[in-house]
């Protein structure tokens, strides 16, 4: 064990309440401070860019080698503090220094209203009924404690569509969404649109189960969401009846997602949010003699050719004139699934940039010996 791993787990013996790791070793360094607060059941780990913050959850036995992993090489300091005792250690000339000192009172820590003090785009207080229908609202519109991480992912989702429509300075939305399944997050992104942006939006919802459109048709009518409705059908050959500006696909099962993709580029979607599930097919396919320390190990060729599936689709969307972002999105069920791709529709990128995007999936293609479905769907055999 390293010298400041050692540390490190030495300060975590104790019941550490809250840890700051600050002064990063590079002014090019993607965070610029790390805060580490004790929650109920987990640490939660936040990563502050110049304009973001990025969490992750880990258990208290991992919380140590975690901290030291994002210390070692990219910062300088490390703080911790428990009840009566701050800890400190610095790191000067690749030599590391460990103090400790009374601080003569409890630490004031209280991570979920700290957390609570975020400004979100669903506010609590607000009487929004599929949130109270979900059982993250109470009647009254405030936030069930063991809700919480559920409510901050819904809300998480909301501002990266949020941020899309901003761009695009709408009036009026139509919406597909494909494989809505029971649509608790369509009616959500329709009562912000509605409500809070004052958009004027028509969304459809598409699934192929009967019981489950049903059930969605009933409760948008309960809601009085007049603009809200819900189809069977397929995601691939479905004939939309209005102009699109606009395709929703959350977790659509493997190449259900391309299809999906595909219809959204033909239709000239001005926005595009997917978060892709269960990516069986290059799985299936991959076969590489130059990188095969990558499909030696079934775990890491299984997440290896997740991301593989979803760098060739953000590449394929750029080369259709979309302007793509891959992003961390906390999964509703916290599983490694965690990216959502935003495409935004610019008309047409640059010859140069065209080229290059294509060229890099065709180069993954041959070498990894794949046939990914959505490059069949744009571009051909």
């Amino acid at each position: 064990m390293s010298e400041l791993k050692d540390l490190i787990h030495k300060i975590f013996e104790n019941e550490i309440k809250k840890a700051v790791i600050s002064k990063p070793a590079s002014k090019q360094s993607e965070f610029k401070k790390i805060t580490i607060s004790r929650m109920p059941k987990f640490f939660q780990i936040a990563k502050h860019t110049e304009k973001q913050v990025f969490h992750e959850n880990v258990q208290f036995d991992e919380v140590a080698n975690r901290a030291s992993d994002l210390m070692e090489n990219d910062f300088l300091q490390f703080n911790a503090w428990d009840n009566d005792r701050e800890f400190y250690i610095t790191s000067k000339n690749g030599k590391f220094f460990y103090k400790t000192r009374s601080t003569g009172k409890e630490t004031p820590v209280a991570p979920v209203q700290h957390n609570r003090q975020k400004q979100y785009l669903l506010p609590e207080g607000q009487v929004i009924e599929p949130l109270v229908d979900m059982g993250i609202f109470t009647k009254d519109g405030k936030v069930i404690n063991s809700m919480y991480d559920k409510y901050k992912q819904i809300n998480r989702l909301i501002e990266i569509i949020d941020d899309g429509v901003r761009q695009q300075n709408l009036t009026k939305l139509n919406i597909i969404d494909f494989g809505c399944g029971k649509s608790y997050l369509t009616f959500i992104v329709y009562y912000y649109l509605t409500e809070i942006k004052k958009i004027e939006t028509n969304i459809i919802g598409l699934d192929l189960k009967k019981d489950v459109i049903e059930k969605c048709n009933k409760a948008a009518k309960k809601y009085g969401y007049k603009n809200l409705h819900f189809e069977l059908g397929d995601i691939n050959g479905y004939k939309c009846p209005f102009n699109v500006d606009m395709v929703i696909t959350l977790h659509a099962c493997d190449t259900a997602t391309d299809f999906a993709l595909y219809n959204a580029v033909n239709w000239g979607a001005k926005m595009i949010f997917s978060v892709p599930c269960c990516q069986h097919e290059l799985n299936s396919q991959i076969k590489t003699e130059n990188l095969s320390v990558l499909t030696r190990y079934g775990i890491i060729q299984d997440r290896f050719s997740a991301l593989l599936t979803d760098s060739i689709r953000g590449n394929l969307l750029e080369y259709c004139g979309y302007k793509t972002q891959l992003l961390e999105f906390i999964d509703f069920d916290h599983t490694p699934k965690n990216i959502l791709i935003r495409a935004v529709l610019k008309g047409s990128n640059p010859k140069a940039v065209k080229e290059k995007t294509l060229r890099e999936v065709k180069n993954a293609i041959e070498e990894f010996n794949v046939q990914p479905t959505l490059y069949k769907l744009l571009i051909g055999d």
